[in-house]
């Protein structure tokens, strides 16, 4: 029998992963429950089993009444310290538990221990079912520290699961045999179905023990998902030649990505779109058609804000660092597109960059600088405030200490109420026709090298979104975004 039971304990100990030792020391706690439901059982006894036969011992432990009463009195003590009064799973009250004899503290009094071997000839029916079911608990117990281990360091992590059964709290997620996982209502994306047996992607939020346990919490709106999924199906970001250095999502309507590359030769966004778009609509097709723009990032928080704010197109920023506020302004039509339905294009930018975002359209920023709503902010950017005929700024730099540039016509407007050039009068107005001309030449000249490198991403963009409206993925049209009021001129 002995050696029918070390074979037993080996191949459990296969086939559950667990050590035999565990199993071996749970087999002793098992035959020492079984001798204790005997009648006439000792009240402090051990069981000890050779591990080469499996042949096992029951020692019944003689203390004396002196070294008994303290060791029970260090105990009470022990337990009064630690003991709450209230349980803490279900909140109820709970009486203070007798003390028991730690087998670890006998140790030091082994000298003044007498032993005695009371093993029985034989274990009765209920004696062996009570060894039966320590066992099971053990090796369930063993089971739930393995499984804890494994999940406690993947926090982040993406896993895939099969959906076992939905309802209106939770979706139950199989991850493998045995192992399950919680995706809460506050966790799911809105709009989102999980039928049963479906296979999703998910990140594991949180791993917690308890009595049942670990409790996997899983997350289908959590920002890494996006990082998880674009890793899964990029290269370049699995091996570290491109990063996504920041995410921005609202769940299940639109995400926006920063990526840089750490390596010469190497488009980032290039790289997540994929040859024809078939990188992005992988995971645009994990993410249930949720839109996602790949933005280039940039040091420069003024070029940085302008490509957050993609698909609109961006004429000028003016940039606040103390305040990290962006003053942003675009062409007219572009207004709607840059603040989005309902604000989310702006909103989305603003948590991209970390910048506070204020849109406005070039007639407004027009009107607003001629009312000298922007003077103390043009004389810190260093940037001439005349107005020309076309009703365009300057491009030149004011001189130091002033809010206009070296040209003659434009120093004259300090004498005169307003910055347009028109308003001039005299000598002065007759030099303004040879000086605009220049000017009208040097600000096209500043508009094509300033805006070069967008025009070239914009007709790239054009491009990717003709591939995504052949694949059923387009980007929000303009003139469907210009039908929408803008909620908020403002996001932050």
């Amino acid at each position: 029998m002995s050696k029918e039971i070390l074979d037993a304990v080996r191949g459990l100990a296969a086939e559950k992963n667990i050590s035999s030792e565990k199993l071996m020391v749970a087999l002793e706690d098992a035959l020492l429950s079984a001798y204790k439901k005997q009648p006439g059982a000792a009240p402090y006894a051990q069981v000890e089993m050779d591990r080469e036969s499996g042949d096992f011992t029951v020692w019944e432990l003689k203390i004396p009444e002196d070294l008994e009463d303290q060791l029970i009195t260090e105990q009470e003590e022990l337990i009064a310290a630690e003991f709450s009064g209230v349980d803490p799973e279900t909140g109820e009250q709970r009486q203070l538990p007798e003390p028991e004899l730690d087998f670890e503290k006998l140790a030091e009094y082994e000298d003044q221990i007498e032993r005695v071997d009371v093993t029985p000839e034989d274990f009765g029916r209920i004696a062996a079912q009570t060894a039966k079911q320590v066992i099971l608990q053990r090796i369930r117990e063993a089971e739930r520290d393995m499984m804890f281990e494994e999940y406690r360091d993947r926090v982040g992590e993406l896993i895939t699961g099969i959906v076992q059964q939905s309802d209106s709290r939770y979706t139950l997620v199989q991850l493998r045999e045995r192992v399950e996982a919680l995706l809460p209502k506050s966790e799911q994306v809105d709009g989102e179905r999980y039928d049963h047996s479906q296979r999703i992607k998910a990140v594991i939020k949180d791993v917690s023990a308890s009595t049942k346990g670990p409790s996997i919490i899983v997350s289908r709106r959590d920002p890494e998902l996006i990082k998880a999924l674009f890793e899964l199906e990029v290269p370049e970001i699995a091996d570290g030649l491109v990063e996504i250095t920041n995410v921005a999502r609202e769940p299940g309507y639109r995400s926006k990505i920063a990526v840089v590359s750490h390596a010469d030769g190497v488009d980032p966004v290039g790289a997540c779109v994929g040859p024809r778009g078939s990188r992005v609509r992988m995971v645009v097709s994990e993410l249930r058609g949720e839109k996602i723009d790949i933005i280039p990032y940039n040091d420069e928080p003024a070029r940085f804000v302008a490509k957050a704010l993609s698909p609109a197109r961006v004429r000028e920023v003016l940039v606040d660092d103390d305040g990290k506020q962006a003053t942003v302004i675009v062409p007219d039509d572009q207004l709607s597109l840059a603040i989005g339905r309902e604000g989310q294009n702006a909103r989305l930018a603003a948590r991209l960059t970390g910048w506070r975002i204020d849109i406005r359209s070039e007639t407004e920023f027009a009107s607003e600088e001629a009312e000298g709503g922007y003077e103390e902010e043009e004389v810190q950017g260093g940037r001439c405030a005349a107005i020309l005929a076309n009703g365009r700024r300057c491009p030149n730099a004011a001189l130091p200490g002033s809010r206009y540039c070296g040209l003659e016509t434009h120093q004259a407007l300090a004498e005169i109420d307003g910055d347009e050039v028109a308003a001039l009068t005299g000598g002065a107005a007759d030099a303004v026709a040879e000086e605009e001309a220049e000017l009208e030449q040097e600000a096209e000249l500043v508009d094509e090298g300033e805006y070069a490198e967008e025009e070239a991403y914009e007709d790239e963009a054009a491009g990717d979104a003709e591939t995504y409206e052949q694949e059923g993925y387009d980007e929000q049209p303009e003139d469907e975004a210009a039908g929408d009021e803008p909620a908020e001129e403002t996001a932050s």
